[in-house]
């Protein structure tokens, strides 16, 4: 008896409270259908403008991004190599890999396809027979190794496939969002 009087009286505050929820809500709707019904004319024009500029600056970071090797997945001849696109890149994911490791390659067909759908960061890979100073320097130790550098430094590594379910079937969207919990890349599980 006792727990079915309080499972009426959880009900009913909870029913109250989406109620209030719900008016707060239509409410804040209301009030910004009503700015934008008493907007006039120079106020339509001067949103209009800031939304061009922002796609102008948008498109232009694009080209920006594009000059530098972005939206492409590619392969660096060595460690000098290395250093230098990490300096011209804001965001960078390196792949440490080796030919004959399978899971290297699995890798690849990932970092292709998220290469040319995240144009903010610069995907690239690197045989690590010809980078044995690079490797030692980051602590490398483990193929394939994904460092993900950002300002110019190592911030953060995916070491094997452990956090990628630990299994070689995982998704690219498992990749992406792993990724993106590090800030190299813009991750929205819409972005398909």
């Amino acid at each position: 008896m006792e727990a079915d009087a309080s499972v009426d009286m959880f009900s009913k505050v909870l029913e109250n409270q989406l109620l209030q929820t719900t008016k707060l809500v239509e409410e804040h709707l209301d009030s910004e259908i009503q700015k934008l019904d008493q907007m006039d004319e120079d106020e339509l024009e001067h949103i209009k403008e800031k939304r061009l500029e922002a796609l102008r600056k948008a498109q232009q970071q694009k080209q920006e991004w594009l000059s530098k090797g972005h939206g492409e997945y590619r392969e660096i001849p060595s460690e000098r190599d290395f250093f230098q696109e990490v300096k011209e890149s804001k965001k960078v994911v390196c792949h440490f890999y080796r030919d004959s490791t399978f899971r290297c390659k699995i890798l690849d067909r990932f970092l292709a396809i998220l290469s040319e759908k995240h144009l903010e960061t610069k995907f690239l890979k690197l045989n690590v027979e010809k980078a044995p100073f690079l490797c030692d320097r980051l602590h490398i130790k483990v193929i394939p190794t994904l460092a993900l550098v950002k300002d110019g430094k190592a911030q953060d590594y995916v070491v094997g496939f452990t956090d990628l379910g630990n299994t070689d079937d995982f998704t690219t969207e498992t990749l992406e969002w792993g990724l993106s919990c590090s800030d190299i890349l813009n991750y929205s599980s819409d972005s398909t």
